[in-house]
């Protein structure tokens, strides 16, 4: 039997305010624990929540970016459970009345087509603490600085069929949260997690299966590999005779396990009632007019800009644009350097796989827009070799040199353009390897294209890697063609 995989998500995006949602605690990570949860925060008898109204902006923002309708009367209800990382017994969020109504998210896939992602609603709520399993043997801890975060919920329709539109879906989610500034993105702090649900069914039923809910994965990766996983294990469940059992799961994305956490709630068990202590939400036109003219450039509109100002790839401008902080970076070094083409090879390749290695972001890489933009005008200069750049580049990332072109001089690097230098280099190679050149004559086409490498190596050996690789082909095929 062919299956057919159904996937909706539910994204929670901590928003970047400065203060949380109900309360004028401060939302700064990495405080010590309990140190930013006020009386508020904990619902103590005889204290109000207070709305930000920051919160709403960025809220209202991201709903005008996705085309989504605002709701200009929103309310917030309570949602009732208990979590000894939630002491309040109940969660202050927006059930019947939410402030983002229906929209639309374009995704582009790696063979290149798009799909649409039609987007249900968007809430506001507040975060919750935080349950410490690890720090204190046979005991948990409760760290209640998240508690009263800020949160938009975004809850997709079950649109998607494969993890690949998932992430795709998730990756963009991100792009346009970020570019907007709601939200750093940053997934390591819990600013955005994933709740996936999936079902399957056979191919060509109209009705959906029974759904299951992974919750808080926080990375791209994790949540492929636990859709892979979960869509497995349902398969196979359904192959054997067996049911589905609507359920809540965790994954843990470094043993790649998954195990059931509890059957899966309906709204009806938390008992939802509006809350009594705020007043609706009422935003009028000039207030979404106001967030309408200030919105920041959005992802798509920034990729089709770099390809047309820059006249990147389709797959640069797309990868490049998908990150503000990544397009940022790239129009800076593009600033210093005048080469798009090169700019983008090196901050995709080079610059990427060496941020990859050592864990780390463009935020706190080592080598700055200036310094990577500096030293590929080197390049682009002929003043250093592709080959010397990146021992130039290596120097930089490891803070032995403050910028390329004083590093470059100092370790007498600059690239050897002198094609009398050059020629004589090119002759003593090809007088001291007569077998290689009598064998390139004889042979033709992609054999001799591979061949002319070997005496490339050679010369540039015998410069130490100093020789323009431009004037070493020039010269070095005159030679052999003669």
């Amino acid at each position: 039997m062919q299956w057919q995989t159904v996937i909706g998500l539910e994204i929670h995006v901590q928003l970047a305010t400065k203060t949380k949602i109900f309360s004028g605690s401060s939302t700064a990570f990495g405080a010590e624990p309990n140190t930013q949860a006020s009386l508020v925060d904990l619902a103590m008898p005889g204290t109000l929540p207070v709305l930000n109204i920051e919160a709403v902006r960025n809220a209202a923002m991201f709903g005008l970016a996705i085309g989504a309708d605002i709701n200009q009367r929103s309310t917030f209800d309570r949602k009732n459970y208990f979590y000894p990382d939630s002491p309040k017994g109940y969660q202050t969020t927006q059930m019947d009345a939410p402030i983002v109504g229906a929209g639309i998210v374009t995704i582009e896939l790696e063979d290149g087509s798009t799909k649409d992602i039609r987007i249900h609603h968007a809430h506001l709520e507040e975060d919750a603490g935080k349950s410490l399993h690890d720090q204190f043997p046979g005991m948990s801890g409760i760290d209640l600085n998240r508690a009263g975060t800020p949160l938009i919920e975004i809850v997709s329709e079950p649109d998607m069929n494969t993890a690949e539109e998932a992430v795709a879906f998730a990756r963009k989610i991100h792009a346009i949260v970020t570019s907007i500034g709601i939200g750093d993105g940053d997934m390591s702090q819990g600013s955005l997690r994933f709740d996936v649900n999936i079902s399957v069914r056979p191919v060509g039923q109209a009705e959906f299966g029974t759904r299951t809910e992974t919750k808080n994965l926080n990375s791209f990766r994790f949540m492929e590999r636990a859709i892979h996983q979960e869509v497995a294990r349902q398969i196979d469940v359904l192959e054997d005779g067996g049911t589905i059992v609507q359920e809540t799961r965790l994954y843990d994305g470094d043993k790649h396990i998954a195990k059931s956490m509890r059957s899966k709630e309906e709204a009806n068990d938390y008992r939802y009632f509006p809350c009594p202590d705020l007043l609706p939400v009422v935003l009028d036109d000039s207030f979404v007019d106001e967030l309408r003219a200030r919105m920041p450039e959005l992802p798509d509109q920034r990729k089709a800009r770099f390809i047309e100002d820059y006249k990147l790839s389709d797959y640069d401008a797309a990868i490049i644009s998908a990150d503000r902080v990544q397009a940022e970076f790239f129009e800076t070094v593009y600033k210093h350097c005048g080469d798009a083409k090169l700019a983008a090879n090196w901050l995709l390749g080079e610059f990427a796989a060496q941020l990859n290695k050592d864990d780390m972001t463009i935020g706190n890489s080592p080598i700055s827009a200036e310094q990577l933009g500096g030293m590929i005008a080197l390049i682009k200069d002929g003043t250093i070799s592709g080959k010397i750049a990146k021992q130039v580049f290596e120097a930089l990332w490891a803070k032995e040199a403050d910028d390329a072109k004083s590093y470059v001089e100092a370790k007498g690097l600059v690239q050897n353009s002198d094609e009398g230098a050059i020629e004589a280099m090119i002759d003593e190679v090809l007088a001291n390897n007569p077998d290689q050149v009598a064998a390139f004559k004889a042979a033709e086409g992609p054999k001799q294209k591979k061949m002319t490498g070997f005496f490339v190596g050679q010369i540039m050996k015998a410069s130490k890697g100093q020789a323009n690789p431009g004037v070493v082909n020039k010269i070095l095929m005159k030679k052999l063609n003669s």
